[in-house]
């Protein structure tokens, strides 16, 4: 099974999101960190065109440094402006069944 990690850091620290196997969402506590795990079972790549050069795609943001009070991140991989969402889950939901939306980060 591979994985893809995405953190969100903050000074705040103390409960994040771990998705695995299909299961629903259960809240870790990872110390000073927010950590977010999604989990693709083998030959079934959730990620199709996201830097594909990179052997991992990780990316940290501060939430203190967040410019707006609510800020969408990317679920589904297919958002041009990734991490950040575009809305591209839409169509992505519409044509495939599926009911992903974006992780919402508030200040």
């Amino acid at each position: 099974m591979a994985s893809t990690l995405v953190s969100f850091s903050s000074s705040s620290g103390g409960v994040g999101l771990k998705y695995g196997g299909g299961s629903t969402p259960e809240l870790v506590k990872s110390g000073r960190a927010r950590v977010v795990v999604v989990r693709a079972e083998l030959g079934s790549n959730v990620n199709l065109s996201v830097r594909k050069e990179e052997a991992q795609v990780t990316d940290t943001v501060l939430v203190a440094d967040l410019a707006k009070p609510n800020t969408a991140y990317c679920r589904c991989w297919r958002s041009k402006t990734f991490p950040l969402c575009d809305g591209s889950h839409v169509k992505h939901n519409k044509e495939t069944g599926d009911n992903v939306g974006p992780l919402l980060l508030k200040k």
